[in-house]
């Protein structure tokens, strides 16, 4: 029976955990309190994943060292701001050729980094040949109970990505693999932005009209950077992709699409975060893509308004009315232009 080490104790690594136990997996949680280990040796997470009862080979431990010992692969279940952190302390404990997990959704919000690329900087560029990301439309809360659900594995080493599957395949849980590790990770944190923006519109009292064309235009934002940061188009049609944008701008499981009706109601940010009881991954997220839109020169007009209101105190209305009062546009900016710009240059070669 292998061990696989889950560093989190929250509902993602928890319903993870329950995954692994049920293929004869010993699955051990690290907590960082006491009080959420014995919840969970007691059978249940009540605290993160409640009314789901655990396998018996799904234990909580809070002494870092013990839970990653032995451990052939580690599941980093953390919050992304909490990642260079626990990795650090993590390295002195993991198994030579371990391999790495992470299934946070976010960006680095002091140095604009994915996770992978942060992992790269404390453990080095050649480990990046065994650390996966494991993305997609997964709620812990389905995931737990055993509902069908599909995910991604991206890594850039084809074999670490397919022991990923392996690990995790059930007949509930599917695993595809996908080689671009840019745009898994970036379409599983920024999604979140615009799960925000569907909250809000819904805590305004907007149609599924609004919803659709704020999931619509918002991917089309976050394919323009992806694809500015060097992901691959598709990635972003696919579950990692659109499939966890659907899930997270419709479901009430969504932690930003309830922060995001709470601030379209009235909350304050601070507010609305606390009446989520849970980490809120776009609200870092917004600043970090805000930075990025200006850095790489990518227009993410969604994305501005919803910093705007998070942290400039626009009122989500005001937020709306720029949004729809924008310049006439093509709906295919990019494909447009570079077909006007191939038939420029063509007509200039034939004038030569």
């Amino acid at each position: 029976m292998s061990k696989i080490a889950m560093i989190g104790a929250g509902s993602w690594a928890t319903a993870l955990a329950q995954v692994l136990a049920q293929k004869d997996y010993s699955a051990v949680l690290w907590a960082r309190r006491q009080e959420l280990a014995d919840l969970i040796n007691d059978g249940e997470n009540s605290r993160y994943l409640p009314g789901i009862p655990l396998h018996a080979k799904v234990t909580a431990d809070t002494d870092l060292e013990r839970v990653l010992q032995g451990a052939e692969a580690v599941v980093f279940g953390v919050p992304s701001h909490c990642f260079r952190d626990l990795l650090k302390k993590a390295l002195p404990f993991l198994q030579p050729g371990a391999q790495i997990i992470n299934v946070a959704k976010g960006l680095e919000e002091s140095t604009l980094l994915r996770l992978s690329q942060v992992f790269a900087q404390e453990v080095g560029e050649a480990a990046l040949d065994r650390y996966t990301v494991l993305s997609g439309p997964s709620h812990a809360e389905e995931v737990g109970r055993n509902i069908p659900t599909a995910v991604v594995a991206a890594s850039r080493n084809l074999a670490t990505a397919e022991y990923v599957q392996d690990l995790f395949m059930s007949t509930n849980f599917r695993i595809y693999t996908n080689p671009d590790v840019t745009g898994v990770e970036l379409s599983g944190a920024l999604k979140n932005i615009i799960a925000l923006g569907t909250g809000i519109a819904d805590g305004l009292e907007y149609g599924d009209n609004t919803k659709a064309a704020m999931m619509t235009r918002g991917l089309a934002e976050i394919t323009r950077l992806g694809f500015s940061m060097g992901a691959e188009l598709l990635t972003f049609a696919g579950l990692a992709g659109v499939g966890d944008l659907i899930v997270t701008c419709t479901s009430m499981h969504s932690r930003n699409r309830r922060c995001g009706i709470e601030i379209g109601r009235g909350k304050t940010l601070e507010e609305a975060v606390e009446s989520v009881k849970m980490v809120v991954e776009g609200v870092r997220t917004t600043r970090v893509a805000w930075q990025l839109a200006k850095q790489q020169g990518v227009e993410m007009p969604i994305t501005e308004q919803i910093y705007r209101v998070l942290f400039e105190n626009c009122s989500p209305r005001t937020a709306v009315m720029h949004l729809m009062g924008r310049g006439k546009k093509l709906e295919m900016e990019e494909i447009v232009s570079e077909k006007i710009s191939c038939t420029m240059d063509q007509g200039r070669e034939e004038k030569q």
